[in-house]
């Protein structure tokens, strides 16, 4: 049988560099400075990032990926007939592939990416894989609403959103994304969604400061970044990676220090930073399973199943829509 293949089709509904020069100078003129985690993707960023989910110290992304291996026929049977899959911060699309062995009638698989470059790569080798499933990149903030009513819908909405990602926002801004998928979704829809548990925080340190320093380069260069397309002046070699579990808040945080007292100027304006002085670029909240299912069902969502490792250090649940 002879089976046409599709090419990859892009939207880019990205933020502009001036939505990018407007945040980063809002972030670095707070109290304490920080910078939303987001644009530590750009292309660099997203393929260092790629690089530290396969660190031994970084045990997210293997376990995630066990859990997946082991489940991943009994996920999709929620899924129904020609469902649409929406891949949230798709990165290298790794994940994905699971499922997309273990459903093989999909109406349409969109991978949503911040990287543009990175996106329109792993989307046009995923395609090549699939060369019968349909596949449309939308290269967006996922933080952000964007519309997928454009697609034509023959089944369910399914978001996929791996990689205990939701980790990265404050509790409230957790619960106003929830909200914010369930306006792209009908009753019914589902979300598949990563959760990295509570642990040994010396687990959860060794995992954000990792023995060859590959955290550590993805965190600086946000600021190699800011300096290529800002036209600052950042000087690398003065600032340095700091990550620690903050025990009070149950979470990570992730941090840039100037390691002395220095003026940086970001498009002629100055930032001035004080020796210990960090920009905050990253929070990983961790949760256990009842936190989560309250946090969910009060936004929208009925928890339908939930799949752990047998350490119970990550979580893979499964929610519907449980109201328009």
């Amino acid at each position: 049988m002879n089976v046409q293949k599709t090419s990859v089709k892009l939207l880019d509904v990205q933020s502009n560099t001036e939505n990018f020069r407007l945040e980063v100078l809002t972030g670095l003129n707070k109290e304490p400075k920080q910078l939303d985690s987001k644009w530590l993707y750009d292309e660099k960023g997203s393929s260092l990032f790629e690089k530290i989910t396969t660190l031994p110290e970084y045990y997210l992304t293997r376990t995630e990926l066990l859990i997946l291996r082991r489940y991943a026929k009994e996920m999709v049977s929620f899924f129904g007939e020609r469902a649409i899959l929406i891949d949230l911060g798709s990165g290298s699309s790794e994940k994905v592939k699971i499922l997309l062995d273990e459903v093989p009638d999909l109406s349409a698989y969109i991978p949503v990416d911040i990287s543009k470059e990175f996106l329109k790569e792993s989307a046009t080798a995923l395609a090549s894989e699939y060369p019968s499933l349909k596949v449309t990149a939308v290269c967006a903030d996922y933080t952000k609403l964007f519309d997928l009513s454009s697609f034509n819908q023959e089944g369910k909405m399914i978001v996929f959103f791996p990689g205990s990602t939701i980790g990265n926002f404050e509790p409230s801004h957790a619960e106003a994304f929830f909200k914010r998928i369930s306006k792209m979704l009908t009753k019914g829809d589902g979300l598949l969604i990563g959760i990295d548990m509570k642990k040994d925080p010396s687990i959860l340190n060794r995992a954000y400061n990792d023995s060859f320093g590959i955290t550590a380069a993805f965190n600086l260069n946000v600021l190699a970044r800011i300096n290529r397309e800002l036209q600052a002046d950042f000087q690398l070699h003065q600032f340095e990676h700091y990550a620690y579990y903050n025990e009070k808040h149950e979470r990570i945080e992730m941090h840039i220090q100037s390691l002395v007292d220095q003026v940086v100027t970001i498009d002629r304006m100055p930032i001035l930073f004080k020796k210990g002085e960090t920009i905050h670029t990253e929070n990983s909240y961790k949760y256990d399973v009842t936190t989560f299912k309250t946090m969910v069902e009060k936004n929208g969502f009925k928890t339908e199943k939930v799949w752990t490792d047998p350490d119970s250090f990550f979580s893979v649940h499964y929610l519907t829509l449980s109201f328009p």
